[in-house]
């Protein structure tokens, strides 16, 4: 069986990989954002290692990245939301040098909040935020040592105000949103880049699990790509025309005006749940 060809670099490419391998970790890696994500930064060059749940998954999405691109692949199973699960991934990464995080695990919940159970709602932020947070603390200290790097945090358009029928999910990207924004500023000193990605909604496995059903979906190679350029340039980029639209349409408005807009556009996203909920609305008294 022969070798896999070489892959060529230009001169950009070669910048970034200075600064931002050799190595970089990507949580979610198994599917949509964060595999694309995968894909993306082994096309620069980037060796990986890749964390998700599923561990096959991410051993035959290593074995066709080695093969196409020539890189180190990593696969480690860990749920994020099991205690211990961060303790492990950093463990597993200490012997390497890591320049990039791409923090892209996380799900979602939609419908009425009192429909939802407590245990998945706060698994929700255990998995989306506390991960997050010990994550980029752990492997945030090594790449302020080394005086580069990069972090990129997963938030999303409804981060930026309340959003009914998502209101936990919501909350849970609203703290990533703050948390990148002043990391961003306060890591620069120590030159790490801090990015949030804030799209809106994507075509992947996200939507189902999170049963809503969404239209002018971005894809994830869009939302990969829009993010490692944005890399170091932006503080917070926003991937997907609905994302954009969003922005434009919203920010004038005063916060409860977004919060009533946003309700909806969840109103959309939901209707097929409508007359499955356990707490049906009460009609004026």
């Amino acid at each position: 069986m022969s070798a896999p060809a070489a892959v060529a670099f230009t001169p950009s490419d070669r910048q970034w990989l200075e600064r931002y391998g050799p190595w970089a970790v990507v949580t979610g890696a198994s599917s949509g954002i964060g595999r694309e994500f995968a894909v993306q930064l082994a096309r620069r060059g980037l060796n990986l290692m890749l964390v998700a749940r599923q561990g096959d998954v991410l051993t035959q999405l290593g074995q066709q990245l080695t093969a196409q691109y020539c890189v180190q692949v990593r696969p480690l199973a860990a749920d994020l939301g099991d205690p211990g699960a961060v303790e492990f991934v950093v463990s597993r990464a200490a012997e390497l040098e890591v320049g990039l995080l791409v923090a892209s695990a996380g799900f979602g919940t939609s419908g009425p909040f009192l429909d939802s159970g407590l245990a998945q709602e706060l698994n929700m932020v255990d998995v989306n935020c506390r991960a997050v947070v010990a994550l980029t603390h752990q492997l945030g200290r090594r790449l302020a040592q080394r005086g580069r790097g990069g972090v990129v945090l997963l938030s999303s358009l409804v981060a930026f105000q309340g959003v009914p029928r998502a209101a936990n999910y919501a909350a849970t990207k609203a703290f990533i949103q703050s948390l990148a924004e002043g990391l961003r500023i306060e890591w620069k000193l120590l030159g790490v880049d801090v990015l949030a990605c804030a799209p809106g909604p994507v075509s992947s496995g996200f939507g189902e699990r999170a049963n809503m059903r969404m239209n002018m979906a971005a894809t994830p190679e869009q939302v990969a790509h829009a993010t490692l350029k944005a890399l170091g340039r932006q503080t917070t980029v926003r991937p997907g025309a609905l994302s954009k639209l969003l922005e434009w349409s919203l920010a004038p408005l005063p916060r409860w005006g977004r919060v009533r807009i946003m309700s909806l556009v969840m109103g959309g996203m939901t209707a097929h749940q409508h007359g499955e909920t356990k707490f049906p609305a009460r009609g004026p008294a």
